[in-house]
């Protein structure tokens, strides 16, 4: 594994809450594991609104417009910028931290399924980081990016089967997973971890997301 020290990652946020944007727990385990090997979080989302609104203490729907970025920012502790001002040469590699964000706001996989269309500037991320060899990790139902934007990809999206049915139509190969291990792909440099698509708690998110972290430096 390479000297990871000043590396830094694009951390792809969606929100803050895990029915309609960023889940905060996955969020939180992957910036700790992040932080524990010294990566530099380089902390963005999509200056966009979100494609749907939810009251976390009732789940029920909200009429409310909420701008993906500026929730983002509750997480990022203010110290985001909009996915549009983002270089290649600003980042070293990529993660996403799931939540339903990342298939209402990032993707429209919660929608359209395997149809689903992607955010522009997260297509171009994603391909970008791909034309220059840079890893990417994807935790939850974050993965449904991946299955979308990379033909091919090899990548864990827990074991529900209606998704698992969805990304292997949209071409990934789907790998079961346990929750505190990571599945890698090393031709495509991806990396991805099931987090609350099958984790009971905080506990087994963040093992999930140690394993991830560990097989995301190995692929530089």
């Amino acid at each position: 594994m390479e000297d990871i020290m000043g590396k830094k990652v694009a951390f792809v946020l969606s929100g803050c809450g895990v029915k309609d944007g960023s889940e905060i727990h996955e969020a939180v385990a992957a910036l700790i594991a992040l932080d524990m090997v010294g990566y530099e979080i380089i902390y963005t989302a999509p200056d966009v609104d979100q494609a749907a609104t939810v009251d976390h203490s009732t789940e029920d729907g909200e009429s409310v417009t909420r701008n993906a970025l500026k929730e983002a920012a509750r997480i990022a502790r203010g110290n985001i910028k909009p996915l549009s001002d983002l270089r290649p040469e600003d980042y070293d590699a990529v993660v996403f931290p799931g939540g339903f964000g990342a298939a209402l706001t990032l993707c429209s996989f919660a929608s359209d399924g395997p149809e689903c269309s992607v955010n522009p500037e997260v297509e171009s991320l994603i391909n970008a980081a791909l034309k220059s060899g840079k890893p990417i990790a994807a935790m939850c139902i974050a993965p449904v990016i991946l299955a979308r934007t990379i033909p091919g990809a090899r990548l864990t999206i827990g074991n529900h089967p209606e998704t698992i049915a969805a990304v292997s139509a949209m071409g990934a190969v789907h790998v079961n997973c346990p929750v505190e291990e990571s599945v890698v792909d090393v031709e495509k440099k991806l990396v991805t971890t099931p987090a609350y698509m099958l984790a009971g708690g905080p506990a087994e998110v963040f093992e999930g997301a140690l394993s991830m972290v560990e097989k995301l430096s190995e692929l530089f």
